[in-house]
């Protein structure tokens, strides 16, 4: 029997590449790859000449049942997501997943993270931190996990399009209130840079013009719920309510977000909107 080898790849540095990744990418029969164009140029970078394979989010699962089999016939394989760790807001998961289900070897070979090193870049607590990947694009589901995350109490790591930089953090903003955030972008590149402050101050330096490259936003968790004040409450519902949320779902949202009882809620957001 064979083997498949996740291998981490850089993110920007050709440099971040382990040498057991370079051997085994050397030593595999075929390599598969998300995108096959962008792979060949750190195989040639590395003078790698090896078989490639597309294996991307939409054909990933029958690349799977091809990858086992070939492991079944004995097979040595490996794959490459473009950047980073594979399964980490790349194909890579159903691939894992499907070598355990038929009981066949894998192995994950670790290397450059962009998720960890913007964690580590910020400068905030890693303890207890938690990995969002890319929210939902809108509607109900984004404005769900949004409030579902509110109440972690450790650092949030977010991927996101540097042109949705702005209008995201400002959305959290207005859920989560203000907290301290940064923004991490163009890791391990020439330009690589990390922008501290806070959700609507960097929100707003980037309201015009979005930032360039690849960008992860990381920001701290929430406040204990001691913390939370008279204050607090009335000026998250206020901002709801001015949104036009009905008095309901303010409360709702208020109390995913801030920890408090609906029924405290919905009471203060009703005398709110009497005086609105």
């Amino acid at each position: 029997m064979g083997k498949l080898y996740l291998c981490a790849t850089p993110i920007g540095n050709m440099e971040d590449i382990t040498l057991r990744t370079l051997r085994i990418l050397n030593e595999a029969d075929a390599i598969y790859a998300e995108d096959t164009r962008h792979t060949l140029g750190l195989l040639n970078h590395y003078e790698i000449k090896k078989p490639l394979v597309s294996c991307h989010e939409h054909n990933e699962n029958a690349r799977a049942e091809e990858i086992v089999q070939r492991i079944l016939n004995g097979e040595t394989l490996a794959f490459v997501s473009d950047a980073g760790m594979p399964g980490i807001s790349d194909p890579g998961e159903r691939l894992a997943a499907a070598c355990i289900k038929s009981n066949v070897p894998f192995e994950v070979l670790p290397g450059a993270s962009a998720s960890l090193t913007a964690l580590v870049m910020s400068g905030m607590k890693t303890q207890n931190a938690c990995f969002v990947g890319f929210l939902p694009r809108s509607g109900k589901e984004r404005r769900d996990m949004m409030a579902t995350l509110a109440q972690h109490k450790g650092t949030l790591i977010i991927y996101e399009s540097p042109l949705r930089v702005s209008a995201t953090m400002r959305e959290l903003y207005e859920i989560w209130g203000e907290r301290d955030a940064a923004l991490v972008r163009e890791i391990t590149k020439h330009f690589e840079e990390t922008v501290r402050g806070t959700l609507s101050t960097i929100a707003e330096k980037y309201a015009d013009v979005p930032p360039k490259g690849e960008c992860v936003i990381v920001v701290s968790g929430a406040a204990k719920s001691e913390e939370i004040t008279v204050s607090d409450i009335d000026s998250m519902l206020k901002k709801l309510l001015k949104n036009g949320m009905s008095v309901k779902d303010a409360a709702k949202q208020a109390s995913a977000v801030l920890g408090i009882k609906k029924s405290d809620a919905y009471e203060r957001a009703n005398e709110l909107k009497n005086n609105l």
